[in-house]
């Protein structure tokens, strides 16, 4: 169903989506067949990975030799992850690594309640983690969040409203931010700000492409087409910020900030004259930006 799904054209899939939404099914269907689904961290290795790969561009970590055994963080870290969706695993991999406080936070209650430890078990150690679920069998969602001194907040903004100032030294998202509503972006930003740390620093791997095939097809539309409550609540909606824009958000709200492991189409895989007036008349690099990790400190 899955691989059928992603051979669908783009405003076929965009149909399909915006109807599929207001069918009264559950969350967990349409993950099951592929056609809704907040992220793929239940892939324990590749989330694990994605993990230790922020950690080490945060330098935040006590070795840079990942998979060499006992690694831990530097100090004695408060950890946030900005949307987590179908999976709690941060909250596990933070407190093998000596975390002292995890907060997940997300827009809404995706994550499962099944744990499967032993999947789980079997990943952290691939990569000579600890594992702090080792010998408990049967967990329940709230054990696992005592276990890992982790809380799960799922109010998205609100939630962040919720912690207190200086509460975090370090934040990291997956491609997370591009899906935050554009009218709440710049608050989600200065919150972020708020609650870290001085010298507290956010990891954020960004992907700008659409979420429609993989290219720029959501620059189409309008702003009030695109920002409406039909489209923003079908499960294929992200905030259409554009690279530079983006930066300037952070710098604004008060961060210092620099860009790694930025990627770049070589040609718009959407012409410039399919766009909307407000993204066709912007500078081509800008539109050529793929995917980008933006490291923010205060």
């Amino acid at each position: 169903m899955r691989a059928n799904w992603l051979s669908l054209p783009w405003r076929l899939r965009l149909l399909i989506k915006i109807i599929l939404s207001r069918l009264p099914f559950p969350y967990s269907f349409w993950k099951k067949i592929g056609i809704f689904e907040h992220g793929d961290m239940n892939n324990f290795h590749k989330a694990i990975t994605q993990f230790l790969e922020h950690a080490s561009t945060a330098s935040i970590l006590e070795s840079t030799d990942i998979g060499s055994g006992d690694l831990k963080f530097k100090n004695y870290l408060t950890v946030l992850e900005l949307g987590p969706g179908d999976s709690l695993i941060s909250a596990v991999i933070a407190k093998s690594l000596d975390a002292k406080k995890i907060w997940l936070v997300d827009a809404g209650n995706f994550a499962g309640y099944e744990v499967d430890n032993s999947s789980m078990s079997t990943a952290l150690r691939a990569q000579n983690l600890s594992d702090p679920l080792f010998g408990v069998t049967n967990v329940s969602l709230s054990e696992y969040l005592q276990i890992c001194n982790c809380e799960y907040l799922t109010q998205g903004l609100n939630s962040l409203i919720s912690i207190p100032d200086g509460s975090i030294d370090y934040c990291f998202s997956n491609a997370v931010l591009e899906h935050v509503q554009k009218k709440d972006f710049y608050r989600t930003i200065t919150e972020l700000y708020r609650l870290l740390k001085p010298g507290g620093i956010c990891v954020h791997r960004v992907d700008l492409r659409d979420h429609l095939g993989g290219a720029l097809n959501n620059l189409r539309f309008t702003e009030a087409t695109w920002e409406s409550s039909l489209f923003a609540s079908s499960g294929f909606y992200t905030n259409r910020i554009r690279f530079g824009e983006m930066l300037k958000f952070f710098e604004q709200a008060g961060f210092l900030v620099r860009v790694e492991n930025k990627k770049n189409w070589e040609h718009l895989p959407t012409a410039r004259i399919s766009m909307d007036q407000s993204f066709s008349s912007l500078p081509v690099e800008d539109l050529r930006v793929q995917v980008f990790d933006l490291i923010a400190i205060k």
